[in-house]
């Protein structure tokens, strides 16, 4: 399990941003050499966990809870041959494109240490990507948020436990892995499309996004 890249994105504007300016970070490029990550701080005022990554719209987008995102390399080529383009490394607007981690299997609280022990970061898994029109104007695909819900993997948001430094080549190990079974998956499925399954996600506990905890607790009472 490692990195195959790690990706930041300069601003940008797109016609398709709920941003006052029009500028997004969505265009996620490799960077080479190391990146230093670390916690942004609170939704709202708190950007990207890399350093050099653009996040434009503070409101929707970054703190702690979405300090890092994760997508496989996998998921990336099932896209590529669904779309017939081709779709390289950050296209999504993840930081970290994986290969050999079941992202969407990892479970809530998950923690990941990736690269030495002793220079690399902790990260930890807490939430889910909901597609938006920047991602879908991105693409330039008719339907595309459909489809990517459709599809129900959307790649994991990642929190910073302990700071460090990320490059491409790095090895992901698993370090800790709950005791509950509350996956990615399950997340975006009761979040989205199977609310009958909000229930079971509270499991998580204090590991899971607040507000999706918080969504959860409100339609279940």
């Amino acid at each position: 399990m490692r990195l195959l890249s790690v990706n930041v994105g300069r601003p940008r504007h797109s016609d398709h941003t709920a941003t006052e300016d029009g500028l997004t970070g969505i265009d996620k490029r490799p960077a080479e050499g190391p990146v230093a990550v670390s916690a942004p701080g609170p939704r709202g005022t708190g950007g990207s966990g890399l350093a050099g990554d653009a996040v434009c719209d503070l409101r929707h987008h970054g703190g702690d809870e979405q300090a890092v995102y994760a997508f496989a390399r996998e998921e990336l080529d099932f896209w590529e041959r669904e779309l017939d383009k081709k779709l390289p490394n950050g296209v999504f607007g993840e930081n970290l494109t994986t290969t050999g981690i079941a992202v969407d299997d990892a479970l809530i609280g998950e923690r990941w240490r990736v690269g030495a022990p002793d220079t690399g970061p902790l990260l930890e898994v807490c939430s889910i990507r909901i597609p938006c029109r920047t991602f879908a104007g991105w693409l330039e695909e008719r339907g595309w948020i459909k489809r990517f819900m459709e599809r129900q993997m959307s790649g994991a948001y990642l929190r910073v436990v302990e700071p460090g430094e990320v490059r491409a080549g790095d090895r992901v190990e698993v370090v800790h892995r709950p005791g509950h079974q509350v996956s990615v998956s399950l997340v975006f499925r009761s979040l989205t499309r199977e609310p009958e399954l909000l229930p079971g996600i509270l499991a998580a506990g204090e590991a899971l996004d607040p507000m999706a905890r918080e969504t959860a607790l409100r339609r279940t009472a």
